[in-house]
């Protein structure tokens, strides 16, 4: 270990130490003397002096673990999660026991192997007595009540609130059934918390350059990396982070390889997952093992298929159907939207050639059982020399799969051919005129279709070519050229907005492309288009690709059929379909999308710029939110620009624009408002919706706005309250003067009431 290593390592023990040092102070009464034993047939624990916490032994199907263990009264025994267990994966017969010996170890023996399974190791550290502390530490103290071995030093699977995980410590999942677990999670030297399958295979990492040399779980529910001055470098929230109603919250490496945030609240019948580090179970390495490709079905839950196997096959595995010793050749089998990888060996033998050179590079190569081929600006070839594979196959995966097989000998013999008939050798010179001129019809005709389809066939061909393939990772974003943007959008013709130009994919796919034009560190660009393109909710405007190439910086969004609230509201036709329940729909699709950004990825992102310009409308009216981060990419952010109060404000007045009509969105808030403080909130209203709005529910709606527009941030309502008011769940006051704080809102001389008395 060098220095840097040592002097983290002692920074980690010290802050700890400290905490303990306060814990210990009321636990007296609950220490664990030396010589005490639990045993698995008594079936008795010890406790922490509040109770929430007990260790002992822990039944998993008639076989036992030793571990801490949840213990509140208001959590069924069935939800009643171990935290951690002695040892990794230890089971033990129902004859165990467990002691703190005289010399200060702990032991687990196992009587039914007639051996000590499990030992701390700590009979030489002048341990007086043990205690299991009030956060679910179990801790051994000597005579000074210092703390010479503690379980979150040691953690199995699980942290607690409050609990580290320093750089060099490791969590690792328990097995799963009878397979052994390869999964951790580890904190490594250069600051990285990272997901690894075996030691070589990262799935999942955060942090990096800014040197973090912990994470740390909070108890308000929100994930850390922090540095040396226990400044946060990466933060992550969960769901129902800051919520005062949560008794407990843990992190947990599941058995399935993600990482979880579980938290309890009152009144609850079992754990909730407020975060997960992969949204994609698939994006998880082998989840399948080597039991199919992984995929999701229509309610996006993971399921394992084999498109190898016959039917006659009924091994369990999924296994490339072919073997370097097969006699009867090879053939290459197509796999669109499909990406592989080995597992047993874990690696990949990468080329980079082009996609048809793929194919033939793996069938040439004896060894080679299949090849993945990717482009993510760069054409990759991953060839596997392994029949055991797993991988992933969805449709918005541009990646392309060969897979090798034996190709099938002659089941039968050909029947044979039947002796030719004798037939007259007399000639019908009518008959051979006849045959002649059918067959030069014919023959033309033949050669008309084939020069048609040949046409068609290379227009097609280009088109698909066109098409480019991609890495499947988080995103599913298709990397394009700038060419291929010129292409699609046939030379930027059809603007639909601000920098915004229709386009039309090889796939009859309508998009839309947005030019940044603005110069963009290509690094930085990438990293945010990573961010931007691994955020999937059913209100936010998908992000099928995106350009990077030289100092051109170009977004491809899916392409909403009816455009933007704005233009919906100025378009007659379309205005007259946004009723007043449409209208109140597209507000709660909209806050929900927010909320989503605010509180549900894997870190908080602002949207900074909400407006119903970046509203969008699909073929069924449903909203979509469009351009979503993209201040991160621009790095235009001012001091509130990056806030969720800022974004709440801007949901104000999306708000107020739809409930009015009116599209200079400040004035309409300064009106509105005044017209509500007079009583009279149904003037407020567009008048060109045909059926009005319930009288209690434009108030609602009208005071939810008035509250997200308060000029002090501080009153301004987080968007998950505002969605309960929406959805007619939560009460709301009446709102104080939005404007008092603001100094962007007309003067008293410059009110715009006049502009809307036709309203």
């Amino acid at each position: 270990m060098d220095r840097g290593d040592r002097i983290i390592a002692c920074y980690s023990n010290l802050l700890l130490s400290v905490s303990i040092g306060f814990l210990l102070f009321s636990v007296v009464s609950s220490q664990i003397p030396l010589g005490s034993k639990l045993i698995v047939e008594e079936n008795n624990y010890w406790f922490s002096s509040n109770k929430d916490y007990a260790i002992g032994f822990l039944n998993f199907s008639d076989q036992y673990s030793f571990g801490v263990r949840f213990n509140a009264i208001y959590i069924p025994s069935s939800e009643q999660a171990a935290i951690w267990t002695a040892g990794w994966n230890v089971k033990v017969s129902s004859k165990a026991y467990f002691e703190l010996s005289l010399t200060g170890e702990m032991i687990l023996f196992d009587p039914a192997k007639g051996k000590i399974v499990w030992q701390s190791k700590t009979g030489n550290t002048s341990v007086e007595s043990a205690v299991l502390l009030d956060d679910g530490n179990f801790v051994l103290l000597n005579r000074n009540k210092s703390a010479v071995w503690q379980s979150f030093e040691s953690p199995s699977d699980t942290m607690l609130s409050g609990q580290s995980l320093s750089v060099g410590q490791s969590l690792r999942a328990s097995s799963r059934g009878s397979l052994t677990s390869y999964y951790s999670l580890h904190m490594n030297v250069s600051g990285e918390m990272q997901l690894r399958w075996e030691t070589s295979i990262i799935y999942w990492t955060v942090g990096g350059p800014e040197s973090a040399v912990r994470a740390i779980l909070g108890s308000d529910g929100i994930l850390q990396l922090l540095d040396q001055q226990s400044q946060a470098v990466w933060s992550v929230y969960g769901e129902d982070h800051n919520d005062s109603d949560v008794k407990f919250r843990f992190l947990r490496l599941d058995s399935d390889g993600n990482l979880r945030i579980y938290s309890w609240e009152n009144n609850a019948t079992s754990w909730r997952t407020v975060w997960q580090a992969l949204i994609n179970q698939c994006d998880v390495f082998a989840t399948c093992a080597t039991n199919g490709i992984c995929t999701l079905n229509a309610s996006d839950s993971y399921v394992c298929w084999c498109p190898f196997r016959s039917t006659r096959d009924s091994n369990s595995e999924c296994l490339i159907p072919y073997k370097p010793s097969c006699e009867s050749g090879s053939s290459m089998i197509l796999h669109e939207h499909m990406y592989l990888y080995g597992i047993y060996p874990p690696n990949n033998t990468v080329v980079q050639t082009n996609l048809q050179q793929c194919r033939s590079l793996c069938q040439k190569d004896p060894s080679c059982h299949a090849a993945s081929f990717i482009n993510n600006g760069t054409p990759q070839c991953h060839m596997m020399n392994s029949r055991y594979v797993g991988g992933q196959s969805d449709p918005s995966l541009g990646s392309v799969t060969f897979v090798k097989t034996c190709s099938d000998p002659i089941a039968v013999l050909p029947p044979p051919v039947p002796a030719p008939r004798k037939v007259s050798q007399k000639i019908c010179v009518a008959c051979l005129l006849e045959v002649a001129a059918a067959s030069i019809v014919v023959f033309v005709m033949l050669q008309f279709s084939i020069g048609v389809y040949l046409f068609r066939r290379r227009k097609h061909m280009m088109q698909k070519s066109a098409l480019p393939h991609i890495v499947p990772n988080a995103t599913g974003c298709i990397v394009f050229s700038y060419s291929e943007i010129k292409d699609l959008t046939d030379n930027f013709k059809q603007q639909i907005g601000q920098n915004v130009f229709k386009g039309l994919l090889p796939d009859n796919r309508l998009v839309a492309v947005k030019d940044l034009n603005a110069s963009i560190d290509e690094r930085r660009f990438r990293a945010a288009v990573l961010k931007i393109g691994s955020i999937y909710h059913k209100n936010l405007l998908r992000l099928d690709g995106y350009c990077c190439e030289s100092g051109r910086r170009l977004l491809v969004y899916e392409l909403a059929k009816y455009g933007s609230v704005d233009k919906c509201l100025e378009e007659p036709r379309m205005c007259k379909r946004l009723t007043w329940r449409k209208r109140m729909d597209i507000c709660l699709s909209v806050a929900r999308a927010i909320s989503y950004l605010h509180t549900g990825c894997r870190e908080f992102i602002s949207h900074g710029n909400l407006k119903c310009e970046n509203v969008v409308l699909d073929d069924e009216l449903e909203a979509k939110v469009s351009e979503f981060g993209l201040r991160t990419i621009q790095a235009e952010a001012s001091s509130s620009g990056g806030l969720a109060e800022t974004d709440v404000r801007d949901f104000g007045k999306v708000m107020v624009v739809l409930i009015t009509g009116c599209q200079n969105a400040d004035e309409a808030c300064y009106w509105s408002y005044e017209k509500w403080v007079k009583a009279e909130k149904e003037m407020a209203m567009d008048q060109r919706i045909v059926v009005g709005a319930d009288s209690e529910e434009l108030e609602r709606a009208l005071r939810i706005a008035f509250w997200c527009l308060q000029g002090d941030e501080r009153m301004r309502p987080s968007m998950g309250e505002v969605i309960k008011v929406l959805e007619g769940t939560l009460t709301v006051d009446p709102p104080p003067p939005p404007f008092a704080h603001n100094q962007q809102w007309p003067p008293d001389d410059e009110s715009p009431s006049e502009s809307y008395s036709a309203l």
